[in-house]
């Protein structure tokens, strides 16, 4: 698709997606930037981004993202989930901003700590070679305890793949196109160490296990709604409802609608603070596939309540 259209932004960030997902943080980054080079306002790139530097670890930036999103766009839930996340990640890392105190002894150099961390690595990559990077690895080897807790069913993976370094000739072999097997199984084992860093930074052990006990007692105590969670549920249906649009499925999309509408009128406002906002969307969406069934009447309808909560 960029082939025929270079530069599309749409694409860009459908690309950038592919690549987050392939865990190339690094050129689906540099594809979500070229997603906002002709347009600083558009809300997938930004997303894009905000979602490639929260995966990157890098939290702080990933909230100033978040945040000119939901500048523009607030009527975006995924925006909202993007703040209360990296929030919640930054808190985990540092504890909360009450408990940092900051003093300004010097000049103070405004830097990611992403870009700082791959510049140190790529003057690490330079002088080791590849078994004093190995050595060098194993030397901060975590508890396995606490490994087995990062990772979860990654765990047996990470020590599958450091079983097999153990075998000699396994490792001097190569695959048909020329690859060191030795190479394969240390980017595995690497990969699986960035990402423990990852989760331990996004979500440290003693945050886990503090989570765990008040989500015990919240539950004990009422079982009410959670936001997160009726946050899911909104943005999930949302996606259903317009992929059932997207797909030539008109009907069960306005059913899938209806059904939404109907929970959502349900409860409170509290649980729902934007609910009027949020009705007025579906019986847009309702109106569309009507409109799309022939029943112009009933869109119109439709159109018209949607017109009705926008002015409210």
């Amino acid at each position: 698709a960029l082939k025929l259209r270079a530069g599309d932004k749409h694409c860009l960030v459908a690309r950038s997606k592919c690549y987050l997902k392939l865990g190339d943080t690094e050129n689906s980054l540099k594809d979500a930037e070229a997603s906002l080079q002709n347009d600083k306002t558009f809300s997938k790139g930004l997303y894009q981004k905000a979602e490639t530097l929260y995966t990157m670890g890098d939290f702080e930036f990933a909230l100033v993202f978040y945040h000119r999103g939901y500048r523009l766009r607030p009527e975006l839930q995924k925006f909202r989930l993007g703040i209360e996340k990296s929030q919640e990640a930054i808190v985990n890392c540092i504890g909360s901003p009450s408990s940092v105190k900051l003093e300004n002894k010097e000049d103070l150099c405004f830097i990611s700590r992403q870009a700082e961390s791959k510049k140190a690595n790529q003057k690490l990559q330079i002088k080791l070679t590849k078994d004093q990077k190995w050595t060098r690895k194993q030397e901060h080897v975590r508890n396995p305890k606490t490994e087995r807790q990062l990772l979860g069913e990654l765990y047996a993976d990470k020590a599958y793949l450091e079983k097999l370094l153990k075998d000699e000739d396994l490792m001097e072999s190569s695959t048909k196109q020329g690859i060191k097997v030795v190479d394969l199984v240390l980017s595995g084992i690497s990969y699986l160490d960035t990402r423990s860093e990852f989760w331990q930074q996004q979500k440290p052990i003693y945050a886990r296990v503090r989570e765990r006990k008040l989500r015990q007692q919240r539950w004990i105590r009422d079982k009410k709604r959670k936001p997160a969670e009726v946050d899911r549920y909104i943005v999930k249906s949302m996606e259903d409802i317009d992929m059932l649009l997207a797909g030539d499925s008109p009907e069960e999309s306005c059913k899938k609608a209806r059904r939404v509408l109907k929970t959502i009128q349900g409860w409170s406002d509290d649980e729902v603070p934007n609910k009027n906002a949020l009705i007025g969307n579906l019986h847009s969406r309702i109106g569309n596939a009507q409109l799309k069934m022939g029943q112009m009447e009933a869109a119109l309808q439709s159109h018209k309540m949607d017109l009705e909560f926008a002015r409210q």
